[in-house]
């Protein structure tokens, strides 16, 4: 089987869908790697990264002819499917539920896609879960870009010349993005304080030794591992319990995000205007249309003395770890979808194979 790495068009990205060490790994299982020429450069994987570990580095005509898999990062565009055939098994982040034009462009092709974003949330899939290898790194780079944004240091800090306070942090969102940016802050010694529309997250953030903003919970409940929408009335109680800390805070990160829909407004503008000046909001949920009214994605917007910065964080700053992870989320992929011989299974009943098989042969499994 030839598994072809694609180079990102996006032009933001500096990932690269496998690393030189997972391509090694692969070959060493008996897979051949085609990699684009250029592919890991902004991750600080030369080519000759990879051809020192076996790996072919071709151009990206030849990857699409040549692959019996196309692996990438983030969706195939139109241009690459115009040079995908019918018998080929497409492998990448691909939004399948708020992106239904896109599902239909591939199965024209009659390709067959993976969405590598629907892995479920259960415990044997959890080595190749994107999503959450990906927010882990962005949850600690939020809070080492807000305490450079900020004017203020994070610790209590004692000196001749006076007592230093330490800052207050508030977060919002208690998953994987969530809980890492509170062991990140409460290690630089802030006052952390966190809320969730999960109730399950209470017992996690105190046990990082954050304080966990309660709302009476009449029924918002997670499911399959991901938080869902909540009702009008969650988020206006929410927003009475949560507004004095969030008045308070010298640091906001927010990391709310319903899967294949819009992210939740949880901060708006009549909120920011009685906000702290000189406070600074991180919204990792940019990319869904944000957490805070006034975010926009890749911008940094100053109202009423508050600095938003909507980000998606860890694929913009922190490539070559965020390669790394995803890489090897995909040989954990790979090595489950797999026989001893290398072929695909297709175990169209088994729970991972059936939540993240979107495509089968150009027809559409999941809407």
């Amino acid at each position: 089987m030839k598994i072809g790495v694609l180079k990102e068009t996006q032009s933001s990205e500096k990932r690269v869908a496998i690393s030189p060490n997972i391509a090694k790994q692969l070959i060493g299982k008996g897979f051949e790697i085609l990699v684009e020429k250029g592919a890991g450069i902004a991750s600080l994987f030369k080519d000759s990264d990879y051809t020192s570990v076996g790996v072919v580095v071709k151009n990206r005509g030849e990857i699409f002819k040549e692959s019996n898999v196309l692996v990438k990062i983030n969706p195939f565009d139109d241009d690459d499917l115009k040079l995908v055939n019918k018998d080929q098994i497409l492998m990448s982040q691909l939004y399948y539920k708020s992106q239904p034009e896109l599902m239909e462009a591939i199965a024209a092709t009659g390709a067959t896609a993976f969405s590598m974003d629907a892995m479920p949330r259960i415990s044997r899939a959890q080595d190749m879960d994107v999503l959450s290898s990906q927010s882990n790194l962005a949850g600690y780079k939020a809070v080492i870009t807000g305490a450079h944004e900020m004017t203020k240091i994070f610790p209590l800090m004692m000196t001749a010349a006076g007592t230093i306070i330490p800052s207050k942090v508030l977060i919002y969102g208690v998953g994987v993005a969530g809980l890492q940016a509170i062991a990140t802050a409460k290690r630089l010694g802030a006052v952390v304080e966190a809320t969730d529309i999960r109730m399950e997250t209470k017992e996690q953030t105190e046990s990082l030794g954050a304080k966990f903003i309660s709302v009476d919970n009449t029924g918002e409940e997670s499911e399959g591992g991901y938080a869902k929408e909540a009702s009008e009335d969650y988020v206006r109680r929410q927003k009475e319990a949560v507004n004095k800390s969030l008045f308070q805070a010298d640091l906001v990160i927010t990391t709310a995000m319903v899967p294949g829909r819009k992210a939740p407004v949880l901060i708006t503008e009549e909120q920011v205007k009685q906000m702290k000046n000189g406070a600074i909001i991180i919204d990792l949920a940019a990319a869904q249309g944000g957490n805070c009214a006034l975010s926009k994605m890749r911008e940094t917007v100053i109202k009423d003395g508050v600095k938003i910065i909507g980000t998606t964080m860890a694929p913009e700053s922190v490539s070559t770890n965020a390669s790394e992870l995803y890489a090897k989320n995909m040989y954990n992929f790979f090595m489950h979808l797999t026989d001893e011989n290398n072929a695909f299974k297709w175990e169209l009943e088994e729970e991972i194979t059936d939540g993240t098989l979107i495509v089968h042969e150009g027809k559409i499994r999941k809407n």
